[in-house]
């Protein structure tokens, strides 16, 4: 390890041991981005922060909801958000918003989740992002690979899911400590059954309290999607003057016959999901 890894180690530990000694004056967040993973959440969290009056977390995905973390609690939860005295500063003396949230898109998919969250932020808004589930399994399948937790093709890999998450949904639904490495990082094909996702949400948050974002449309239109998403949280409008895509990943087209069974498996669970929501977002190619 070199001198400067250690410094700057050294002065993160005595800077987050500084948040948390100090997390009685800290807020908690106003909004949430849950998920889904891989649907544009790093580039609209990225683009919404640079607000004047969104205030961003000192990470943009703390894991807390979705993870061991939460069992750290809450005092090391708000060591990520700004200082109640700093809020004081932006609403009183320069007569601006103060809204700060954090964006983990894990959280939507933690089958505890939602009731975590809700115990502790009832009033919390909650921001959803959903892709073609079959873009969105091509796009975890590669996040994997360049993370090399994958050495299977995206076609093995597929088939071997249900054989590798057999049974860590039940286990995690029966042991909220209990963490799976599977779950978290081969779930290409359940992270895209998108309505039983939403149920749980709905359960805890009314719907006034979601806005759910088709991910394309973000795509197309990020400005447009940043509108809705600043009415949304009650902030005034704005544009930004830089927008920028974050973790865009290049990778081969999929096999037209590889995409055609994933649209085949997913047609149920989308008109399901059409069908929940009253709206058609149109994955059928």
């Amino acid at each position: 390890m070199t001198v400067k890894k250690i410094v700057k180690d050294t002065i993160g530990k005595g800077n987050f041991f500084f948040r948390c000694s100090t997390s009685h004056l800290r807020v908690l967040p106003d909004f949430l981005i849950v998920g889904a993973q891989k649907c544009g959440t790093s580039s609209l969290y990225r683009n919404l922060v640079k607000h004047p009056s969104v205030i961003p977390a000192f990470v943009k995905e703390i894991y807390f909801f979705n993870t061991k973390y939460f069992q750290k609690g809450v005092k090391w939860y708000r060591a990520y958000f700004p200082l109640l005295p700093y809020k004081y500063y932006v609403t009183r003396i320069c007569k601006r918003d103060f809204l700060t949230g954090e964006a983990t898109p894990g959280y939507i998919f933690h089958p505890h989740a939602p009731r975590r969250i809700f115990e502790l932020l009832p009033d919390v808004k909650i921001i959803v992002l959903l892709r073609n589930p079959v873009d969105r399994a091509y796009s975890h399948y590669y996040h994997e690979v360049r993370k090399k937790r994958e050495s299977l093709s995206f076609e093995d890999a597929i088939k071997m899911e249900e054989e590798r998450l057999r049974g860590e949904f039940d286990k995690i639904i029966n042991d909220e400590n209990y963490y799976s490495f599977n779950y978290l990082h081969y779930s290409y094909l359940s992270r895209g059954i998108y309505v039983e996702q939403l149920q749980r949400l709905h359960q805890y948050f009314k719907k006034e309290h979601i806005l759910i974002i088709k991910s394309e449309d973000f795509f197309k239109d990020s400005q447009a999607t940043i509108e809705k998403v600043l009415q949304f949280l009650g902030l005034p409008g704005w544009q930004p003057t830089d927008f920028k895509k974050v973790n865009v990943g290049s990778y081969q087209k999929m096999d037209p016959a590889v995409r055609s069974r994933l649209l085949d498996y997913f047609e149920p669970h989308n008109h399901r999901l059409y069908e929940y929501l009253g709206i058609n977002f149109g994955w059928e190619k």
